[in-house]
This record gives C-alpha cells, sequence and structure tokens, in this order.
C-alpha cells in the first residue's frame, strides 16, 4: 500500500494513492490534475541519515570503512516535495546528489531491537541527500533548506533486502546498485540510532547512497528510483541572486 500526502483544496490530505489517486476516508483526489498539489509524504522532527554505507562509495571517495553506522541529521527544513524545484544554494559551486532509501517511522520508539524494527517502521520512501560538497563540516554541506528531497509517497509493502535500484540525470543513468550491498541494513541503522535517539512518529532515517553521487547544475533533472518504491524526481533551480 502507498501511503501519500497532498495540498488540496479542502487543505492537505493523507490518504492511500494508487494511479494518481489519493483515496481519504471520505474523498478521493485526482492528483494528475492543477487541483492537487503532491507533498511530501512525512512530516519529520528530524531525518537521520547515514554515511558511507557502500563498500563502492569508499573505494570511490576514499573513505575508511566504519566500525559502526556513521550518521548526520538533517532538520525538518531540508524536507522538499517531490517534482519542487531543489533550491541550489548560492553559497556553494558544487551541488552533489545521492540517491537513498529512507524508512518512516510509524510509533514513538527508543531501544528497538533488530529483530523488532519491522514493528516500528510505516513504511519506506526515497531522499535525495543533496550535498553542497564544497563547503566545511556536514551540518553546513547538508542540512541546508532543501537539502533532503523526499517522496514520492511511502510503501507500506516492502522487504528493505535485495532492493534495486538507479539514479539517472537527465535521462543518463548515475547510479545502479541494490541494497545487499549497504554495510550495515536498514533494520541494523534503525537499531543502532533508537539506542541514542527517541524516534517520532513520521520521522526518517535514510540508509545511504551507492557509489556515483555527483554533481547536478541548475536546469538536470534527477530522477531516483528504488524498485517496489517508485521514483523520486526533482529539478535544479537556478541559484538566487
Amino acid at each position: 500500500m502507498r501511503l501519500a500526502r497532498a495540498r488540496t483544496a479542502d487543505g492537505i490530505v493523507t490518504g492511500t494513492y494508487d494511479d494518481g489517486v489519493l483515496e481519504t476516508e471520505s474523498d478521493a483526489y485526482d492528483l494528475t490534475g492543477d487541483d492537487a498539489t503532491v507533498l511530501a509524504p512525512t512530516e519529520p522532527s528530524a531525518l537521520y541519515c547515514v554515511g558511507r554505507n557502500y563498500a563502492a562509495t569508499l573505494d570511490q571517495m576514499d573513505y575508511e570503512r566504519p566500525e559502526e553506522p556513521d550518521f548526520f541529521i538533517k532538520p525538518p527544513a531540508a524536507v522538499l516535495a517531490p517534482e519542487r524545484p531543489i533550491p541550489y544554494p548560492s553559497f556553494s559551486e558544487e551541488v552533489t546528489y545521492a540517491g537513498e532509501l529512507a524508512a518512516v517511522i510509524d510509533e514513538r520508539c527508543r531501544d528497538v531491537a533488530e529483530t523488532n524494527v519491522d514493528d516500528v517502521v510505516r513504511g519506506y520512501t526515497i531522499m535525495n541527500d543533496v550535498d553542497a560538497l564544497d563547503q566545511p563540516g556536514r551540518t553546513a554541506r547538508k542540512a541546508f533548506d532543501g537539502s533532503g528531497p523526499l517522496g514520492p509517497w511511502i510503501e507500506t509493502d516492502l522487504d528493505p533486502a535485495g532492493v534495486e535500484m538507479h539514479t539517472e540525470i537527465n535521462g543518463e543513468e548515475r547510479q545502479r546498485s541494490d541494497t545487499d550491498h549497504m554495510l550495515f541494513s536498514p533494520r541494523e541503522v534503525v537499531s543502532f540510532l533508537s539506542e541514542r535517539f527517541t524516534l517520532r512518529p513520521g520521522d526518517v532515517v535514510a540508509f545511504g547512497s551507492p557509489a556515483n553521487p555527483g554533481l547536478i547544475e541548475p536546469g538536470d533533472e534527477v530522477e531516483i528510483t528504488y524498485e517496489g518504491v517508485g521514483t523520486l524526481r526533482n529539478t535544479v533551480a537556478a541559484p538566487k541572486q
């Protein structure tokens, strides 16, 4: 089942999505027209993001292999809806994409055993970890407004093991891998983070990007696909003057 959010004439609504239609308990909305705008599928209190989680990425970026999940946090202001322009930050000249699978937490939880992670996860979506690579430190690089495009919906029926993915920039494939190449599995990551943070409903846990996260420029179209989930699509806006 796919769970989606949209802004409509009736306000912001949440429901199940199928073939362009979002159904709530009381109504149905056509998301293919101009009367509704698809939003990010959740409003997290934080986005917990794991880096250096693919061996091929370690080789490409010349990183050391971490002994435990290496994480950072993006704030709610980083969230960007599908199809919305990614703001190219005026303070950077080296902005990159990174296509990531992400879990959405379903209930307030702490100290979750790996075997119980499925019980606290609402489902899975896609995040683009936009990075101003030339800035000092992860917060400056990754925590700015619009640096976390998210969506297009939450897929509730997904086993995160062995999920194939690919990323295209302007129709050219730039990434291809699957989640079996992660160093730390999604269930391991959620359990690990829950030892350190109280996870809240709607929070996002992103599991890192395969090799070849690369530069994006104004006007580029970024499409990140995870099989069984969907495709997150955004263009890159021109920097604000």
